[in-house]
């Protein structure tokens, strides 16, 4: 049985979430020890609890530990299986890091799925519903992925209440590498059970920030009636973005500048991808034939991490340069 520490680099959720989907993907049993052991609060939370429910049901596995608190759990699957699935996070739980466990493991399954997921897509820690939809999958898609997203309600926190539908068709992901990708920059700043004026003022913002750099920004603005209340606005331009989430007391001006401010940091710096997709797609350019590589705006302890979970599982297939700032995956497709 293979061992990871979950105190290894930031010691964070996403070393759980590697080590579930590559133990469905490997078939190999894992023991993950030390969660979140460095967190105020150590051991499973909700989240990731609901995570490796689903991906126990979408590979028969068998689970010790799986409570909340847990500081160990282990975890051994058997056979992947695709098919029409309903995800009820039961909170405003990240869609998004659900995806991060399941979306690979079902990539190699033998038939296609559907998931109906419900829960927050605009939640705190996690990448907006927008982002995964116009980087993560847009830089997927380049590598041969068919996985389709449709965003039917949103969910903030703490109610949730969102709605995702996701089809995903088993495909061989090709590895590739990755160059400077310049697109038009585009958003989307939104707001339920609030007056429209919030998603307005959010995007106003943001445009008059872009134009003080000479950039020209198509940011769509919806409003909306849903279960949760909340806001937020999301922006993004080829392999870059940027996010930021209302809260009560914080100015709509406050978020649309959080957000401006967190893209253009990406956007103007070095580097093909930004920090969040350099982590996101090194388990799936470990799934692909062939090589795949990319440079980053910066090199951080979340990556590390990444790279430690899947080198344990796969041999040395991940590089990272750190002085470049490059990553280099040998696919293993």
């Amino acid at each position: 049985m293979l061992r990871i520490d979950g105190s290894f680099g930031e010691g964070g959720g996403q070393i759980l979430r590697t080590a579930i989907a590559l133990s469905c993907i490997t078939g190999k049993a894992v023991e993950v020890f030390n969660i979140r052991s460095n967190r105020p609060n150590p051991g499973l939370a909700s989240q990731h609890l609901k995570g490796i429910e689903v991906a126990k049901l979408i590979s028969e596995a068998e689970v010790e530990g799986l409570k909340l608190g847990s500081t160990r759990i282990v975890f051994k699957p058997k056979l992947i299986k695709g098919g029409d699935y309903k995800i009820d996070i039961g909170t405003a739980g990240s869609i998004t890091l659900i995806l991060q466990t399941i979306l690979p493991p079902l990539l190699i399954a033998e038939m296609p799925s559907k998931l109906e997921i419900i829960g927050g897509t605009d939640v705190a820690w996690s990448p907006t519903v927008d982002y995964l939809a116009n980087v993560t999958l847009k830089a997927l898609r380049e590598m041969n992925c068919s996985v389709s997203l449709k965003t039917v309600a949103r969910g903030y926190y703490p109610k949730g209440g969102g709605r995702v539908l996701v089809e995903i068709d088993p495909s061989k992901l090709e590895g590739r590498e990755f160059n400077e990708n310049k697109c038009r920059i585009e958003g989307v700043s939104h707001c339920q059970n609030l007056p429209e004026h919030v998603a307005i003022r959010q995007k106003e913002t943001a445009i008059r920030f872009l134009r003080e750099k000479g950039l020209n920004a198509d940011i769509r603005v919806e409003v909306l009636k849903g279960i949760s209340t909340g806001s937020g606005i999301t922006i993004w331009s080829g392999y870059k973005g940027g996010s930021a989430l209302g809260e009560k007391g914080k100015r709509a001006e406050e978020v649309g500048f959080e957000a401006v401010k967190s893209f253009y940091g990406e956007f103007s710096a070095k580097g093909v991808f930004d920090f969040h997709l350099a982590d996101q797609l090194m388990v799936f350019g470990a799934l692909a034939k062939g090589r795949t590589k990319y440079s980053t705006t910066k090199i951080t302890d979340h990556q590390k991490s990444n790279v430690y979970v899947i080198n344990s599982f796969l041999g040395g297939i991940v590089r990272l340069d750190e002085a470049q700032k490059v990553v280099e995956i040998k696919g293993i497709g």
